[in-house]
């Protein structure tokens, strides 16, 4: 009693085709599919997109070749 058969749901069927008719339920059926489409594309359009490093050219000349971090550790 729990289960419906293969018999309720075409009966089902049949009655819903009755009441709304092959056309207005055509109309829902690709409505509802529009709907689907766009809330998968809003989805996707939300996810975040890997985030692209810009490269900055820097142009300069070189004076000097060693580097100072910090100057209390310097040797006398």
């Amino acid at each position: 009693m729990g289960s419906f058969s293969i018999w309720h749901w075409l009966i089902v069927l049949l009655v819903v085709i009755l009441i709304f008719g092959t056309k207005k339920l055509r109309n829902m059926g690709s409505d509802l599919g529009g709907a689907v489409k766009n809330f998968k594309e809003g989805v996707r359009d939300d996810e975040p997109k890997p985030a692209q490093q810009e490269v900055q050219v820097i142009e300069g000349e070189v004076t000097s070749k060693t580097q100072t971090k910090d100057k209390s550790n310097t040797h006398v």
